[in-house]
């Protein structure tokens, strides 16, 4: 009977969906455990076989708990709202949710194929209205509540009303906007409504506000700083540029320190640790306040080394700092304008990036040094960004060699602060050591005292004080697009209001055309019935907006990251229409006890979602503060590119051996068109593309044979491998095994289709374990020794490396088991059912089958994995040489136990020996236990 494994994984994938074999229960006997991969976005292209490495990692360690007796959940669904839909929508008209119904079919099918052990019955989509609903119940209870420092949570805003009322605001020690002005509780109670929600908006953790934003104008909309790549946008590649817009952001800084101190308790991988230390950016230090002459203005400044401030030389603003048109004088006007403007065109992270460019403008403004009344001139540089501490830095050129390289390069005068001093400028140059200044109380101190000391004179003198600050900003949570989640807010005298919780969800308006409007309004701004009636709670038609009881609603949507920071809690209990997720749901599942997926959202996704769950948990709705244990980061398969060589200006193209005979440029091409020894299909390339058909080929050895290139699979390099194909012609077990044996999970590492023939191989040699000829044959008969030393050291091998998650080295143990059982000729039953459990998690489907065959109903999927015995790997016979006059002959198990007289009598007894002898008597017979025997004639 033949290996089919067609027939037998489209059996076994319609079994476990008829059954719902993996459908987890919310409340068990067993121990939870939780399993989880970052849910795909489910673009157009469809899945190629990079992506699913890390689902197969995460569905055989779901599969493995289970055959430990793990009630195991192990959901999937897809984070669907994103700008690619709207893109398209855009092109073609298509409304997105079209769009992405036809992608997450695609997304499925291929799901199925590759046999994952996923609980479809918690499938969440972030578009759909029954999920974000409780989004949008998220804001709001985002919006009512406020950061209390005292209590280091956040609360009720109610709490913080009853404080305002009783003692107003002078005592609160709250996160809040700067600047907030003073007001007794009777103050308090005299503010009109609007004027006392306008306060409120100051302390919220979700809050309006005018932001500096990257405006991109062909998309339309804010892009976060990782969707732009180079100064452009990722997708698109348009043009990005800084403006000031009113936004909706989130206080995430309000827990900057506990974001912190929560890396030291989960267990995620260092670098990504590392990462997310290096965005919240901690640093200790002070604020600074310099006067501007001339002007009823201040300049502050966060610095790390107020000891250097006698060591100020000149300022720096940000181009975007909000005094920059305020203090620049009318010469430098036109100058400061200019590269204003220029800046606008670059991003924070080109910005933050470009550590050799020196660039900036003179204000011709002064501020005046704090302690000595001395002018300070302030110009401005894209190398100080508006989002970053105060938006201003003090220079300090003897101290820092970019403010030193700033001031050479425009030729700013850099006093002598070390005329007269006690130390050198070498010595000052040692920061960790000693500071100097011309002062009476820092000169000569050591580094920390000196920290110290010019904190308390700042503070005696009113002009600053110590501080700790973060270079973690406040995240902007609104975007100018139409396929997100719908704000649950309407405007009451410009004021925001929320919508009641029980009129949810805010349905996504239908609108005639995607794009902003054409007075500049978001998306949502082409909706006619997008007005909320405050009396019948419905949305209504704009026509009846009266700001009495029908009011207008927000036109901009949630961003990408907002259904992607809480989905993990919702799998818990995906089906509650009453509660984003229950407290006895929660409370049994707690967290994610493992969670897959890619590096890149170190500061994006896994930020976000630690920030909510730490919200969610202050306010009670979640029993733990961090939702995940453990991380693994899988690496990426990179594709191998094919490659041909044009001869510059002509349409002729040459095989790679000739290639450095000629001027050639370089084309990727359809690795579809390839075969496994690198040779071209011509017929195929010229009618891949219209370019190619009228083209020439110079060949070598009458065969064209491209470059190959390891790189990123992509479809912009021609080199994406559909997993759908390989299931065709290899299987999904193959493809499963195959990317396991590729290396480790965490490695990047190249695809060669070529090589997934020995792991197909494999398997059909395991299918023949179970096989005579055409007959299914096992037997129940005596295990040997062998038999049960090659199962054990298996058992032993498997267990150990998927607990550490080397999941490649498995896949070379499975292979030497089945070589090893194979040269045993061992059909034995007991054996072999073990070892189809210990291989199941990694092939379900050829386990499922031959699990069948076995006689067993039930799934292999649940049957208990198999327990190591030691006793079975200890040896207790020896096999010798047995040598005569240094010439082995023969070879003997012996008992290892077994005394040297007791191995002489029988060596000397066996037939082979008499043989060898010939009636002869040997002169001495050389015995070494566990070694050697040599008997000597």
């Amino acid at each position: 009977m033949q290996y089919n494994h067609k027939e037998i994984e489209e059996r076994w994938q319609k079994y476990w969906a008829d059954k719902s074999t993996f459908k987890a229960e919310n409340n068990s006997d067993k121990p939870k455990y939780y399993v989880l991969d970052m849910f795909p976005y489910p673009s157009g292209a469809g899945l190629h076989v990079g992506h699913p490495l890390g689902y197969i990692a995460s569905d055989i360690y779901a599969r493995y708990k289970r055959h430990k007796g793990f009630n195991v959940l192990h959901p999937q669904g897809y984070d669907s709202f994103g700008l690619p839909a709207e893109q398209y929508a855009i092109q073609t008209g298509q409304h997105p949710a079209i769009t992405t119904e036809t992608n997450i079919k695609t997304y499925r099918g291929q799901l199925d194929k590759i046999g994952f052990s996923f609980d479809w019955s918690r499938e969440v989509r972030t578009s759909n209205s029954e999920y974000y609903k409780w989004t949008q119940w998220i804001f709001i209870q985002l919006f009512n509540s406020w950061y209390n420092k005292d209590t280091d949570k956040a609360e009720d805003i109610t709490t913080l009303v009853s404080i305002f009322e009783t003692k107003g605001n002078a005592d609160v020690n709250a996160v809040s906007d700067e600047d907030i002005q003073g007001f007794s509780a009777e103050e308090w109670k005299g503010f009109s409504e609007t004027e006392q929600q306008a306060i409120l908006l100051q302390y919220r953790l979700t809050y309006l506000s005018d932001t500096e934003v990257n405006w991109c104008p062909a998309l339309g909309t804010v892009l976060a700083n990782d969707e732009i790549v180079n100064g452009v946008s990722e997708r698109g590649g348009h043009p990005v540029v800084r403006k000031k817009m009113t936004q909706w952001s989130m206080r995430i800084t309000a827990y900057a320190q506990r974001l912190l101190d929560g890396l030291n308790k989960i267990d995620w991988p260092q670098p990504l640790k590392d990462s997310q230390t290096n965005w919240i950016g901690r640093s200790q230090g002070a604020m600074v306040t310099f006067k501007v002459d001339g002007h009823d203005a201040n300049i502050d400044v966060f610095t790390t080394r107020p000891d250097t401030i006698f060591g100020v030389s000149f300022m720096t603003l940000a181009p975007e700092h909000e005094l920059v048109a305020k203090i620049t004088t009318e010469e430098q006007k036109e100058a400061v304008e200019a590269y204003v403007e220029a800046t606008a065109k670059r991003s924070e992270r080109d910005r933050m990036a470009d550590v050799k460019t020196i660039s900036g403008v003179f204000t011709g403004g002064y501020a005046l040094h704090p302690f000595t009344g001395e002018q300070v001139p302030v110009w401005i540089g894209d190398y100080v960004l508006a989002s970053y501490g105060t938006g201003a830095v003090m220079a300090v050129p003897c101290g820092d060699q970019r403010d030193y390289d700033f001031a050479k390069h425009f030729n700013i005068a850099i006093p002598n602060i070390f005329e007269g001093a006690d130390i050198s400028e070498e010595a000052f140059a040692d920061k960790g050591k000693t500071v100097i200044a011309n002062s009476d109380f820092l000169n000569g101190l050591p580094y920390k005292k000196a920290m110290k000391t010019v904190i308390y004179e700042m503070e005696k003198r009113g002009f600053g004080f110590g501080k700790i600050n973060y270079r973690l900003r406040d995240a902007v949570f609104s975007r100018q697009r139409y396929w997100g989640e719908p704000f649950p807010v309407y405007y009451k005298n410009g004021m925001p209001q929320m919508i009641d919780k029980k009129h949810l969800p805010i349905v996504l308006p239908e609108v005639e055309k995607y794009l902003p409007t054409e007075d500049g309004k978001p998306p949502l701004g082409n909706a006619e019935v997008w007005a909320w009636n405050s009396e019948t709670a419905e949305v209504v038609s704009n026509e009846l907006i009266d700001n009495v009881t029908v009011f207008p609603l927000e036109l901009n949507t949630m961003p990408g990251w907002a259904g992607s920071s809480w989905y993990f809690n919702r799998y818990m209990d995906a089906r509650n229409d009453g509660e984003f997720v229950s407290k006895e749901a929660v409370e049994y599942w707690k967290d994610v006890d493992l969670y897959i997926g890619g590096s890149e959202h170190a500061t994006g996704h896994l930020l976000y979602a630690r920030f909510w769950q730490k919200f969610l948990f202050d306010r009670g709705f979640l029993p733990v503060d961090e939702f995940a244990k453990k991380l693994i980061n899988q690496g990426m398969i990179l594709g191998t590119s094919a490659i041909v060589y044009r001869v510059s200006g002509t349409d002729r193209y040459v095989s790679a051996g000739v290639k450095d005979q000629y001027n050639t440029e370089e084309l990727r091409v359809d690795v579809k068109l390839i075969n496994s020894s690198d040779e071209l299909d011509i017929n195929g390339l010229k009618n891949w593309q219209p370019q190619f058909a009228n083209a020439e080929f110079e060949l070598e050895d009458g065969k064209y044979i491209v470059g190959r290139e390891v790189e990123k699979m992509s479809k912009r390099w021609f080199n994406v491998v559909n997993p759908d194909d390989i299931c065709e012609e290899y299987g999904a077990d193959s493809l499963r095994l195959f990317e396991m044996f590729l290396g480790p999970l965490e490695q990047f590492k190249p695809w060669k289709t070529s090589g997934i023939s020995g792991v197909y191989s494999f398997l059909k040699k395991l299918w023949k374990l179970f096989h005579n000829g055409d007959n299914f044959e096992v037997s129940e008969g005596e295990v040997t020794k062998e038999n049960l030393k090659t199962l054990h050291k298996t058992i032993k091998k498997v267990e150990e490396d998927i607990e550490n998650f080397s999941f490649n080295t498995s896949v070379s143990t499975f292979m030497i088991a089945v070589n090893e059982l194979s040269a045993q000729k061992c059909n034995n039953k007991a054996i072999l059912e073990q070892l189809l459990v210990l291989i199941s998690p990694y092939a379900p489907h050829i386990a499922e089958e031959l699990w069948s065959k076995l006689g067993y109903e039930e799934s292999v999927a649940f049957a208990a994995f198999p327990t190591f015995e030691e006793k079975y790997l200890v040896e207790s016979e020896k096999e010798y040489p047995i040598s005569f006059n240094g010439k082995m002959r023969f070879k003997l198990n012996l008992p290892l136990d077994m005394s040297k007289e007791d191995i002489e009598k029988t060596v000397m007894a066996h037939e082979k020996t008499q043989q060898q002898l010939a009636g002869r008597e040997p002169k001495k017979v050389i015995i070494v236990p566990g070694k050697i025997i040599n008997i000597v004639g």
